[in-house]
């Protein structure tokens, strides 16, 4: 079946960037002039999705106003003439089909998942974590529904982190059965280094079956008290085959302080508008 609906779990708190995400969500942290969330909707859109669920809780009604049509917003641009402003403004509105569910309680990222059961149904779908940025050729979302498209099971897209880094992720020992591809036979969710079974990290891009949604609504909590989204996809590599797809890209983990800052640099610098003026002064800055 064509993955045609995507699940953005967007319901955290951020409390890492406190005090910017006190009153509005970390996926709305401005990368250069565009929300966090943005760039991966329109990953999500450039690699065939048609829909959209954002799986939200309290405080998170910004995100639901910058993808929606803002009638006061484009009267003003259009009577100052602003054309080009006003395209900008509508194709945010209409890219996709979007929807919206509350997470009432954070009880992690498989029931978050979870609250996607009705909207999913029997379909295999994606899984995006919005502040997971990859800059790449080929979507890298594409290249994960490439290896589901070929193999006909569910895929999670795989990096290699130093192993110092291991502990901050979802871990898989995998057999390699083809170029950046791989057939995952354990994971781990957030190993110390001397528990991980390899220096491949489960990074935010999922393509799943949705015989996933029976396995979370028996999964128990795991590591941290909630109910973890890679401890239900282990039991079901028991069921079906999982796969890894080791993508091509570069990504920049934007819930980190250190990584947005990065990504900010490494975006700004492919902006032709600006990128030799930011680029010189950023040499004068380290001279």
């Amino acid at each position: 079946m064509k993955v045609k609906k995507a699940v953005f779990p967007v319901a955290g708190l951020g409390t890492r960037f406190l005090p910017a995400t006190k009153s509005s969500p970390k996926e709305m942290l401005p990368l250069i002039d565009k929300p966090l969330v943005q760039y991966v909707v329109e990953e999500a859109v450039a690699s065939g999705i048609e829909q959209i669920l954002f799986v939200t809780g309290r405080g998170k009604h910004n995100i639901e106003d910058h993808f929606d049509i803002s009638v006061e917003l484009e009267a003003h641009l259009f009577d100052k003439g602003k054309d080009r402003e006003l395209f900008r403004v509508r194709e945010i509105a209409e890219m996709v089909d979007i929807f919206y569910v509350r997470q009432r309680q954070a009880l992690g990222l498989g029931h978050a998942i979870l609250c996607a059961k009705d909207f999913v149904g029997n379909e295999p779908f994606a899984v995006l974590l919005g502040d997971d940025i990859v800059d790449s050729e080929q979507p890298c979302l594409g290249q994960l529904l490439n290896v589901f498209n070929e193999r006909d099971g569910s895929v999670l897209a795989l990096e290699k982190v130093p192993m110092e880094s291991i502990s901050s992720y979802g871990c898989v020992e995998a057999e390699k059965i083809g170029e950046g591809t791989f057939l995952v036979t354990n994971m781990v969710e957030k190993p110390s280094r001397d528990e991980a079974p390899s220096d491949m990290a489960i990074i935010g891009r999922y393509v799943l079956t949705p015989r996933i949604f029976e396995i979370l609504l028996d999964q128990k909590p795991g590591k941290g008290g909630e109910i973890q989204l890679t401890d239900a996809i282990l039991t079901l590599s028991k069921e079906e085959k999982v796969y890894g797809c080791l993508f091509e890209g570069l990504r920049h983990d934007c819930g980190d302080k250190l990584g947005f800052l990065k990504a900010t640099v490494d975006m700004a610098l492919k902006r032709k508008e600006f990128s030799a003026e930011f680029e010189s002064y950023l040499r004068q800055r380290l001279a």
